[in-house]
């Protein structure tokens, strides 16, 4: 549970730091929010692999989870299109990471059984 909260804080501080890089074009001051926002994610991401979540689960939900929430975001924040075929793109990665985690977990319960046959 404890990872999975970790994961969303660095999922909202990514998007928060890749939103506020759109706005610092406008308004420079907002570069301080993606620095902070930036390594904020990456200090999260990081306790939530020292958790011992695997890389591949944790990635692929970062990634995937911030490119759906900042392209939806920026829709209505900066007027940015959001067309069928992205909506499309979206939910395959989206689809994509749902496997990585279905077979990470499929890993998981077979581990107990595979115990003394890895090299």
């Amino acid at each position: 549970m404890k990872q999975w909260l970790f994961l969303s804080a660095a999922i909202l501080l990514e998007v928060t730091a890749t939103l506020s890089l759109r706005a610092a074009l406008d308004h420079p001051a907002w570069f301080a929010v993606v620095g902070l926002g930036y390594l904020g994610a990456f200090a999260a991401l990081s306790h939530v692999l020292r958790l011992g979540m695997g890389v591949g689960v944790a990635y692929g939900v970062w990634a995937a989870t911030g490119v759906a929430l900042t392209a939806v975001l920026a829709t209505f924040l900066f007027g940015d299109p959001l067309t069928v075929s992205m909506g499309l793109g979206i939910a395959l990665v989206i689809g994509g990471v749902l496997c990585v985690e279905l077979g990470s977990q499929a890993a998981r319960a077979a581990a107990p059984e595979q115990e003394g046959t890895r090299v």
